[in-house]
């Protein structure tokens, strides 16, 4: 094999490729955030011997560009947490592959990299435990909702929040919002909605709205997402002091009973910003209409009502997640300026619900006092469509994995001192607005 790669190596008028020299500082930076025990991804890439024998496939994942995963259109737009591969880098892997995958010269190695540890993607400084959840094999768990402290005495400026569960398998979403303290609400009892009123784990229902007051999602886990780091955009979060923390919790069952422990991390700023991070989580206002947002059996490429929104003040767009079910087809987040100019600020045109990923610019997108936002989206509700579970349904809003939703995430940054509610509004919706207000 060594004579084979190092002809092969010769006839191309170079050295052999190794994984010590060559192939590792390609891992590190574009591979191992996820192939590392404890994340995401199937294998670990972090040493020869754990590589070697995925070597083949390997190959086939970024010649083909599935991997790294990364969905955004390359004609609008740069990001900042683009992974994706340069040629000369998916040539080095290829050859490696082709060549033998050899191993080569320890001494060859880079510094490994300090990743945090306990499976963090993000060494939290305050780490917050929901209370065990009991996950059926079976059967259907309506969304859940469960309050807790958050922690902080005082107003607090974090820096990223990480939401980490410990069984991602079953864990279809989750998202932290925060509200005003409620001495009458029970810290970790978990509840949920049932109509005109909330059900208690205990079976205990009642008509106080638990959820009044709560700002929009402060942080999201959706597949292939889990940490919000606004420090990439210079920027901070204000969590107000004695808030509690709701989060929001949608089980899948997956055939094995198991109990979920989901941790929430946070970074603190060492002092206060001068910039503020707002997240929006805005939903078409048509989603609970059944007369108008419905997907009919068997259409490729129906177009949802979209979401529109105007800024009021001066500010910067630099964050996005689009958000729809398995149906999603493609996602597409624009802006008209007061001049008249539009642009399209990110385009998706490959969604897929496994790999929901949150796009950072690469630079701050400056939106002026009276831009537009429009997001459109379609779904393919056809049999073409390998995700769809049932191609012969019509589909409507709702809140489980086989109906389906239409979210554009998206975040702002503004001087620390403006109140978040008089930043931009979202026609038809109601408390989409970032904490801190």
């Amino acid at each position: 094999m060594l004579v084979f790669a190092c002809t092969v190596a010769a006839e191309a008028g170079r050295m052999p490729i190794t994984f010590d020299k060559d192939v590792v500082p390609i891992l590190q930076k574009h591979c191992q955030s996820c192939h590392r025990p404890g994340q995401a991804a199937p294998m670990s890439l972090l040493t020869w011997e754990a590589a070697r024998p995925w070597a083949r496939a390997i190959r086939n994942a970024v010649a083909s560009r599935r991997m790294p995963p990364w969905f955004a259109d390359p004609r609008y737009g740069r990001f900042a947490n683009d992974p994706s591969l340069p040629q000369a880098d998916i040539d080095t892997i290829v050859n490696w592959a082709n060549e033998g995958a050899l191993e080569g010269d320890p001494r060859d190695l880079p510094p490994a990299v300090r990743w945090p540890e306990g499976g963090w993607q993000i060494q939290p400084d305050v780490v917050v435990s929901l209370p065990p959840y009991r996950v059926p094999a079976k059967g259907i768990v309506e969304w859940t909702y469960v309050t807790v402290p958050s922690g902080f005495v005082k107003d607090t400026w974090v820096t990223s929040i990480e939401i980490l569960p410990d069984d991602p398998s079953v864990l279809h979403h989750a998202g932290v919002f925060v509200k005003p303290h409620d001495a009458d609400l029970k810290y970790g009892e978990p509840f949920w909605p049932a109509g005109d009123r909330f059900v208690r784990s205990s079976g205990e229902a009642f008509t106080d709205d638990p959820l009044a007051g709560v700002s929009a999602a402060v942080a999201v886990y959706v597949p292939g997402f889990r940490a919000m780091d606004y420090r990439v955009h210079r920027a901070a979060q204000l969590i107000p002091a004695n808030r509690d923390l709701v989060v929001q919790l949608h089980y899948t069952p997956n055939g094995k009973a198991t109990t979920e422990l989901t941790r929430i991390g946070f970074t603190v700023a060492k002092e206060p910003p001068a910039r503020r991070f707002i997240t929006y989580s805005p939903q078409t206002p048509a989603i609970a209409d059944r007369k108008v947002f419905r997907i009919p059996a068997g259409d490729p490429n129906w177009k949802s009502p979209p979401v529109d929104g105007v800024f009021h003040v001066d500010a910067e767009l630099v964050w996005f997640l689009p958000h729809m079910h398995l149906r999603g087809k493609d996602m597409t987040y624009s802006l008209t300026y007061p001049g008249g100019k539009s642009e399209i600020v990110l385009s998706v045109p490959k969604y897929d619900f496994e790999w929901q990923m949150g796009y950072d610019a690469a630079s701050p997108i400056p939106v002026t006092k009276g831009t537009r936002l429009h997001v459109d989206a379609h779904y393919d509700n056809s049999a073409n469509n390998a995700a769809n579970p049932a191609p012969d349904r019509d589909v409507y809003g709702g809140t489980q994995t086989w109906e389906e939703m239409m979210v554009p995430f998206f975040g702002v940054v503004v001087d620390a001192g403006m109140d978040p509610r008089k930043v931009m509004t979202l026609p038809g919706q109601a408390g989409v607005v970032g904490t801190g207000h």
